[in-house]
């Protein structure tokens, strides 16, 4: 009988555990759920006071002062006299134009240099080299040595 009582209150204790497993479990889901509600109210809140014209009128204003600092940022960084455009083709013809002028300028002028002047007599016969004549009689002593 005593058995029969205390089985009984074992299953009584894991009911209740098992009850307050659940309960938890519910408050946990309630306390979701309602985070979750505050949250897309807040958010809710948050989109009436800012709506989608704003939103558009705020990132052109963005854009428009971004492309204006990169102007000002360019116009600073370009080099001191840069403001000048060069044509390329322009350039090239007068610089032709000057160097067929200086072409002409020296083909004008008369020849500057003085005639070379050769000298009457003759020019001194040079002995031929002696180092033939070396070579062979180094030659000779070793043959003279290697016939030992």
């Amino acid at each position: 009988m005593y058995e029969q009582q205390i089985e009984q209150l074992g299953n009584f204790q894991l009911r209740i555990h098992d009850q307050m497993i659940t309960l938890e479990g519910a408050k946990a889901t309630t306390e979701t759920v309602d985070a979750l509600r505050t949250g897309a109210d807040a958010m809710k809140a948050m989109q009436k006071a800012t709506n989608i014209d704003d939103v558009d009128k705020t990132m052109d204003e963005i854009n428009e002062q971004t492309e204006k600092m990169r102007q000002i940022q360019e116009a600073l960084s370009a080099p001191i006299g840069a403001g000048m455009e060069y044509d390329e083709d322009d350039l090239e013809a007068e610089l032709e134009e000057l160097e067929g002028a200086e072409l002409e300028e020296q083909l004008l002028q008369p020849a500057t240099t003085a005639p070379v002047q050769v000298p009457a007599g003759r020019q001194p016969v040079r002995p031929a080299p002696q180092k033939h004549k070396a070579e062979e009689d180094e030659l000779a002593a070793l043959q003279a040595e290697m016939a030992l």
